[in-house]
């Protein structure tokens, strides 16, 4: 992590957005995990929480979600748990798409590509 992203921020301003939290939970997020808001903006939300569903109204990935607030990742990934667990956002892996049997490519054409590969 670089250091002078969190040096220029205030410890107590980052403790204030996490509520004290330092963790992010038993959720699976990491810099690629892409999220998506489900809902609006609610009156009284943090302002944190708020950009994050604006900006989410596309998918966008974690990293580029802590870019644009200007946060830490940690500090980003709390704040996601905070909406995952309201249901106010949805994170998906992009590895983890629902391919059928019949879309991946066919082993045998596999195979021969590596045999091309090694005789390279």
């Amino acid at each position: 992590m670089n250091r002078r992203l969190v040096d220029k921020e205030s410890p107590d301003r980052l403790y204030t957005v996490t509520g004290g939290r330092s963790r992010a939970g038993e959720r699976d997020l990491d810099l690629v995990t892409l999220i998506v808001s489900e809902s609006e903006p609610t009156p009284g939300m943090q302002s944190e929480h708020v950009r994050i569903l604006r900006l989410c109204a596309s998918p966008v990935a974690v990293v580029e979600l802590s870019a644009a607030l200007d946060l830490p990742v940690t500090v980003v990934k709390i704040l996601l748990t905070d909406l995952l667990d309201t249901g106010k956002v949805t994170a998906r892996h992009p590895s983890s798409s629902t391919r059928t049997r019949a879309e991946l490519p066919d082993p045998e054409i596999l195979k021969q590509v590596l045999v091309g590969l090694n005789n390279l």
